[in-house]
């Protein structure tokens, strides 16, 4: 029989596909790390699961043309894929917005920019919920 793990389960992640959804996770907090803009709100709660977080991608045209801003949205979509399901909240929506630098920029590095971002947006939702400023 094995042990119990003290870890949490890994969230699953599913898309925001709402234009709507994402104008609401950019009204509420945004972070910046690196070559990465971290928009994070709480997932509307018609569209709550349990044990699930939702995830948007997007890169603007400032990135490049089309052919950059895909990569530079399968990079964002990888890192998410590593760093999301361990560090993300349950009920949350996340929308990774590319910035410039992110097409040469290191993965470790990018994994660290999202980190940090997640970081940040935490700190700033938990100050909010515990009713600091």
């Amino acid at each position: 029989m094995a042990a119990k793990s003290s870890r949490p389960k890994p969230l699953a992640l599913s898309p925001i596909k709402t234009r709507a959804d994402f104008l609401a996770a950019a009204r509420d907090i945004r972070k910046v790390a690196g070559s990465v803009t971290l928009e994070l709100t709480e997932t509307p709660t018609l569209k709550r699961k349990e044990g699930q977080a939702r995830i948007g991608i997007t890169a603007s045209r400032k990135i490049g043309n089309a052919v950059a801003r895909n990569r530079a949205k399968r990079r964002l979509r990888a890192a998410a894929r590593e760093t999301l399901p361990l560090l993300g909240r349950d009920g949350h929506d996340y929308v990774l917005v590319a910035r410039a630098g992110i097409l040469t920029r290191d993965f470790k590095a990018l994994l660290g920019d999202i980190t940090a971002a997640m970081a940040a947006a935490h700190g700033k939702l938990d100050l909010r919920l515990g009713g600091g400023r």
